[in-house]
Order: structure tokens, then C-alpha cells, then sequence
């Protein structure tokens, strides 16, 4: 009996030092893989901090200052970030599945090979951005500002792009499959061989956008603009393939 009791208080002691660990982390300072899980950081000043792997799932960083931070392979899984400045942020690798995003500044942020699926990002600056090869799957980037932003061969199959400005930006490859693009500003914007069966357009502008080579199978243009849309092998709404040379209309 006395063996088991002693047994007991060393598991209790072990749980207690366990937890008093997991509670001291919130207080360690920024460093390479620092564990700040379910921690509050709101508004914290962290520019330029060394958080690359840092494990950040469920962390409030709602406001926080995470400008030029170097976060590659970070997880940043459920975390609150909403509001944050992530401006020119290096996160390639990093995991943010789930984040909330919304009105973050992300202008300038290296976000290539980035998991951001079922993510938050309405209302989100995103100028220049890096999303190449990211994967955006069903993530939420309405009314989104996203001129110059690379979303090269980047996975935003069935996302929320209401009202998104991604006008000059570069989409090559993208795969936006049923993915809502109503009011979407493309104007000149490189769609060359991206995936749009079944997207919606309705509305959306794309004025000189390059669609050479797209492939657009069902999907929504009602009033959509292509003046000057560069519509050549692409496949239409009716699965023609438009004649090589096709500019603003599909021939």
C-alpha cells in the first residue's frame, strides 16, 4: 500500500511541475520554437522577432505587432491575429489553418507553401503578398485588398473571394474551383491556366486579365466584364475551347 501511495505523489508532482511548465511558457521570451500555445499576446510588440517553428495553436495575437518577424514553419493553427501587422512577415511553411486573420496587414509577407485552409481573412491588406502554392481551401478573404499578390499555382478550391481586389496580381495555376468570386476585382491580372469550374464571377471584373489556356466549365459570368480579356484556348462557361487570339469575347 505504502508503495502505491508513494507512486501517487511522484505521478501528482510530476503533473503539478508538468502543468506549472506549460504555464510559465506564456512568460518565456520570443525564440526560435518557443511554445506560446492558448497564450495572450494581444497587442504585443514583436517586430522583427526570431519565432521560426514556434508553436502559437489557439494563441491571442489580435493587434500584435509581428512586422518583418521571421515565423517560417510556425503553427499558427486557430490563433487569433486579427488586426495584427504581419507586413513583409517571412511565414513560408507556416501553418494557419483555422487562423483569424481578418483585417491583418499582411502587404509584402512571404506566405509561400502556407496552409491557410479555412482561414479568416476578410478585410484582410495583402498588397504584394506572397501566396504561391499556398493552400487557401475554403478560407474567407472578402472584400480582401490584394493588388500585386502572388497566388501562383495556389489552392483556393470552394474560397470566399466577395469583393476581393486582386487586381495585376499573378494566379497562374491557381485552382479556385467553385469558389466565390462575385464583385471580384481581376482587372489585368495573370490567370493564365487557372481552374474556375464552377466559380461565380457574377459581377466581378476582369478587364485585360490573362485567361489564355483557363478553364472555366460552368461557371458563373452574369454581367461579368472580360473587355479586353485575353480569352485565347481558353475553355468556356459551355466547355468550348475559344479560338487562339480570342480577346474579350470567347470565338
Amino acid at each position: 500500500m505504502n508503495r502505491w501511495i508513494q507512486t501517487a505523489y511522484v505521478l501528482a508532482a510530476a503533473l503539478l511541475l508538468a502543468c506549472g511548465q506549460v504555464l510559465a511558457a506564456c512568460d518565456d521570451p520570443p525564440a526560435e520554437g518557443v511554445n506560446w500555445s492558448g497564450c495572450d499576446k494581444a497587442g504585443a510588440d514583436l517586430s522583427g522577432a526570431n519565432l521560426r517553428g514556434a508553436i502559437l495553436v489557439r494563441t491571442r495575437l489580435a493587434g500584435a505587432r509581428l512586422s518583418k518577424a521571421r515565423m517560417n514553419g510556425a503553427d499558427f493553427n486557430f490563433a487569433d491575429l486579427s488586426g495584427a501587422d504581419l507586413s513583409r512577415a517571412r511565414l513560408s511553411d507556416a501553418r494557419m489553418v483555422g487562423a483569424n486573420l481578418s483585417a491583418a496587414q499582411l502587404d509584402g509577407a512571404r506566405m509561400n507553401n502556407t496552409r491557410l485552409d479555412r482561414a479568416t481573412l476578410d478585410g484582410a491588406s495583402m498588397e504584394k503578398t506572397n501566396l504561391s502554392n499556398a493552400s487557401l481551401y475554403k478560407a474567407t478573404l472578402a472584400d480582401a485588398k490584394a493588388p500585386g499578390a502572388d497566388l501562383s499555382e495556389a489552392n483556393l478550391e470552394q474560397a470566399n473571394l466577395t469583393a476581393i481586389d486582386l487586381t495585376g496580381a499573378q494566379l497562374p495555376k491557381a485552382n479556385l474551383t467553385r469558389a466565390l468570386l462575385e464583385d471580384a476585382i481581376l482587372i489585368e491580372a495573370n490567370m493564365e491556366r487557372i481552374n474556375l469550374d464552377n466559380a461565380n464571377l457574377s459581377f466581378a471584373d476582369l478587364s485585360r486579365a490573362n485567361l489564355e489556356r483557363a478553364n472555366l466549365p460552368e461557371a458563373r459570368l452574369v454581367d461579368t466584364i472580360v473587355d479586353g480579356a485575353q480569352l485565347g484556348n481558353a475553355i468556356w462557361v459551355d466547355r468550348r475551347r475559344c479560338r487562339p487570339g480570342s480577346v474579350g469575347e470567347c470565338r
